[in-house]
Parts: C-alpha cells; structure tokens; sequence
C-alpha cells in the first residue's frame, strides 16, 4: 500500500470512529478539497505530512477539525418539499388527534447540520399558530458536527442559504436582514434548540421518547453495521404511536425490524412492535 493510500485509510478511519460516517471509495476523491482549509492554515502540504501530525498525541484539537471538515453538511429550507409537505398535511395532523388530551408534541432531527430543517419545522408551526395554540411544542435539532450546531444556534444564513427551499413571503415574514446575512425571527428561534449529540453514541437527547424524529440523508454515510445500530438507537427514541422520517433515498426495508412501512406514505415509518400489534390508527 502507497503511503498515499495509507494516510487516507488512517483518515477515513479517524472520520469513522468519531462519526460512524464510511468513507467509501468513491466518496475519497473529495478529502483532499475537503482539508484545502486545514492545509492553509496549519501550512501543510498533503495528507501524508497531515497524518504525521495527527500521530502526536496533542493532536486532539486538530484531529477534531479533519472531521469537522469531511462532514457533509449539505442541507436547506424545506428539503424535498414534496415529502416535507406530508408534515403539516397528514402528519402532525395525525399526532394532534392522537396528542389532543395532553397537547404536546416533542420532535427530533436528527443530523440537523446548520439548522435549515429544524426552523422549517418550526416555522410550520408558526404559519398554523391559530391551530397549535395552546399546545407545547418541543423541536431539538442535533448534529455530530460542533461548528455545525453553532451555525444553527446563530440562525443567520447568507442570501443563498436563505433563498434555497424558502419564497419571498416566508423568507421575509421569518426573517429579517442584518449586516451579517439574514436572521431568523425570535419567535421562531424561541420555538427550537440545539445539541451537539452522535446518534451512535449514548442516549437520545429527549427525557422521554419523541413523537416525531426525523433522520434524513444521514444513514446514508453508514455502513451496513453502523445502520444496524442506528436503527436500534432510533427505535427507542420513537413513542410506539410515532413516526420515523427519513431521507427520500433510504428506507428501512431489508435493513431492520424494527421500524415498517406505512402504506402510501413515502419516508414515513412506523416502530415495528406497534405495526404488529394493531395499536395504531393506519394513515391510508
């Protein structure tokens, strides 16, 4: 093995042990311009001299910022609209009937990268206050990636940031321009909150399991092992009545038992154990 090849291999290894993330072959083409920051900065010159720095055990801080930077944190307002829309459509339609006695309902996304996929849930819930008045509503969003988290924290997005998933009239009614880009409203940062959390890794960020998770292009990056665990982890952060939600290109048939379809509703599933069980109401 090429020294080259070696020192993407002890990379790629760094990125899964922090991350659970695999970085398959045909994703390695991108380290290099991944790490072109990291190599300014620290004045490196490859990832050969970049993995001799890593071998030095104070190397903590900089081994932290290689997984920071090979992270894909791609994501944006109201992804894949046409699936986002079953939310306000049938699903937390669903949930308010099945919630209507306590009124509250506890969502989780789960890889939230920036934030754009919790405040387009939580600006949901604002374009409809006339309907959840009244109700709790908890949305936390969380990400392996700690810059990840502090960009969301912030809520300030650039123009092409705030532009991508969002018309004129949402962007304007959420938010308001700054000299530091554009700033989501506070009464739709108050809606939500953030945490740095790795889904493979401990317990879920709730007290109690939530009503909704979602858990969207994120199973994408694992193993067929590490999706194994992901699915168990994930089965106990959902309420036996609740949803799972998941990018429009994963699934959950033919990777676990623990969660099943639901007829007609495309990245939408259910916990297993009350599928079988005839404990919930069907959405046909």
């Amino acid at each position: 093995m090429e020294a080259s090849e070696a020192s993407h291999q002890i990379i790629a290894d760094l990125l899964e042990a922090r991350t659970g993330q695999h970085l398959t072959e045909s994703r390695r083409w991108r380290v290099n311009s991944a790490l072109a920051g990291i190599f300014r900065q620290h004045g490196i010159s490859n990832v050969d001299q970049l993995v001799c720095l890593l071998a030095d055990p104070q190397a903590g801080d900089l081994a932290q910022e290689v997984v920071e930077a090979l992270l894909n944190n791609e994501t944006y307002f109201f992804r894949d609209k046409p699936t986002f829309d079953q939310l306000p459509g049938e699903i937390l339609p669903e949930l308010a009937e099945r919630r209507h006695t306590a009124r509250r309902l506890s969502i989780w996304s789960a890889g939230c990268s920036t934030g754009q996929e919790v405040y387009s849930l939580a600006m949901l819930f604002a374009e409809q206050a006339e309907r959840w008045q009244g109700w709790t509503i908890d949305i936390i969003g969380t990400d392996v990636s700690h810059r990840a988290i502090q960009a969301a924290r912030g809520g300030i997005y650039s123009q092409f940031e705030v532009q991508r998933g969002l018309g004129v009239t949402q962007m304007l009614r959420h938010f308001e321009e700054t000299p530091g880009g554009w700033q989501v409203r506070d009464e739709v940062r108050r809606m939500v909150r953030f945490q740095q959390h790795n889904l493979l890794s401990g317990q879920h960020p709730g007290r109690i399991p939530f009503d909704l998770v979602l858990c969207r292009n994120v199973l994408l990056y694992f193993d067929r092992p590490t999706r194994t665990d992901a699915f168990a982890r994930l089965s106990g952060a959902v309420m036996p009545d609740g949803f799972l939600m998941l990018g429009a290109g994963e699934t959950v048939v033919g990777q676990t038992d623990r969660f099943m379809p639901i007829s007609r509703r495309a990245s939408f599933f259910e916990p297993a154990t009350a599928a079988t069980t005839g404990t919930l109401a069907k959405i046909a």
